[in-house]
């Protein structure tokens, strides 16, 4: 029998929650302008007794909440105590179906119970709370400190049947937030959102799609909000009978092409639309307005969804045996035509999670960073082993390889509070070597060199999908 991966043991055991506790320093110090919580989210319970999930995507979420202040660095991890979460906690079972999976048991549960919100792909700091982030519903929300639930919030705003993305962008300038929701029907439509800095929707439109596509995320871009369509469409009557879960609903059509669709920030109104070449994608690192007039949006860009959909499938396995192909791209486009100008191919290392600094979010941006294999390993068997900036005005791929059974989540880019020339870059390791999860913090332009500080965290931090920084 071929043993599981070490990688696997921060994916399939269940996470174990902490208080807020005091975390240690393994070496080095903490810079006295790293000021503020850094929060994650991601799927951290996979099986309740005897049953398993079906996708990654499906686990439980749980939130780490890292706060840096001038008396201590602590670290608090909880459960998001979903309506589904504890329903199936109190009955010690799993009881309702997800992305990748039917409600279990008896037929008829399938219309009863058919899908979670499991709250784990994201979080959006407000000043009053913390939002646990999904793909098919409201968010919850979370208190600050303790990570405590405290109820599925509404924004003032989303009535219904509407939810939440779990992608909202912030504009640097204005505190703006702008999100969206594919609301489902026998066409999809795209409901797009504007909130003030505190969450509350303040404005919305609504824009008819061809059929019911899988939208992840979309990008800031300034004076714009613009969205790829890739040709992925829900095939939903199988899976409203209770015949499949939604990762079998989800059918590729690549002679569809991909959708570009660019909305007016103020407004909220479609300006352009367009379809151009196949490819899918999960998600933008940044766009802008170039000095011409153009719109530059960056992101990775995949060959297709299936491959990707299936590797993300046997990742909550621990088994791995398909390699999609995702690269980071730079398309150029007209932002009143949304003609694609030119797609170019910006780095040669497959790679995925991108972001930039986010006082650039809509600008033009210098270094984009991300997670990416380490040089030579089987990307077969091996998840991400390293992270990297791609510095655009060099042409240049700077990276710091955390060497073999150490595995980084997603990168996350944290302003100096005393200098605004400088940031840190933080991501949560989870140590094969020693079974262990620690904090690392790197200087955001030196992710050659080694980290400034690592801090041990006292228990291991299932690896999960997304994060933000919240300065304070």
């Amino acid at each position: 029998m071929v043993s599981l991966p070490t990688w696997s043991q921060a994916v399939l055991p269940p996470g174990t929650e902490f208080s807020t506790t005091s975390l240690p320093i393994i070496s080095g110090a903490i810079p006295s302008g790293l000021r503020g919580t850094l929060y994650r989210n991601g799927p951290a319970r996979l099986e309740r007794g005897d049953r398993r999930v079906g996708h990654w995507f499906d686990g439980d979420g749980a939130v780490l909440a890292v706060n840096f202040s001038d008396a201590e660095t602590t670290g608090t991890y909880r459960f998001v105590r979903t309506k589904g979460y504890c329903e199936e906690e109190k009955a010690g079972t799993l009881l309702y179906g997800n992305y990748g999976m039917l409600a279990p048991g008896p037929f008829w549960r399938r219309w009863t119970k058919p899908i979670k919100n499991a709250a784990n792909i994201s979080v959006l700091p407000l000043e009053k709370e913390v939002l646990a982030l999904w793909e098919g519903g409201k968010p919850y929300a979370l208190d600050r400190r303790s990570l405590e639930t405290l109820e599925t919030e509404d924004l003032g705003g989303l009535e219904g049947d509407l939810g939440y993305s779990a992608h909202p962008t912030t504009d640097p300038d204005t505190g703006e937030i702008f999100n969206f929701y594919i609301q489902r029907g026998r066409n999809g439509s795209l409901e797009l959102y504007k909130s003030q800095a505190d969450g509350t929707i303040v404005q919305r439109s609504s824009t008819p799609l061809d059929g019911l596509p899988l939208v992840h995320d979309f990008v800031f871009v300034g004076q714009y909000l613009v969205f790829f369509i890739p040709p992925v469409r829900i095939e939903g009557l199988s899976m409203l009978l209770g015949l499949s879960a939604y990762k079998d609903a989800m059918k590729w059509k690549p002679d569809l092409g991909t959708e570009i669709l660019i909305f007016d920030r103020q407004t909220l109104h479609l300006v352009s639309r367009s379809r151009t070449e196949t490819w899918y994608q999960w998600h933008f690192a940044n766009g802008y307005i170039d000095d011409t007039g153009n719109i530059i949006v960056d992101f990775v860009r995949y060959d297709d969804f299936p491959t990707t959909n299936l590797y993300l499938e046997q990742v909550a396995s621990g088994r791995i045996t398909v390699v999609p192909n995702n690269l980071l791209y730079r398309a150029t486009l007209d932002p009143q035509t949304g003609e694609m100008k030119q797609l170019e191919q910006l780095c040669d290392r497959h790679c995925e999670f991108p972001t930039v600094a986010p006082d650039r979010y809509g600008k033009k941006h210098d270094r984009i960073y991300f997670s990416v294999h380490r040089q030579g390993v089987d990307r077969g068997r091996e998840i991400f082993g390293a992270i990297a900036y791609f510095d655009i005005p060099t042409q240049t791929l700077v990276e710091y390889d955390f060497g073999e059974n150490r595995y980084p989540m997603e990168p996350i880019f944290a302003p100096d509070s005393s200098n605004p020339s400088q940031g840190w870059v933080l991501t949560i390791l989870y140590d094969g070597n020693r079974d262990r999860s620690e904090v690392w913090i790197f200087e955001g332009d030196r992710l050659d060199g080694d980290p400034v500080c690592r801090l041990e965290l006292p228990e291991v931090i299932p690896i999960g999908f997304h994060g933000a920084w919240q300065p304070g």
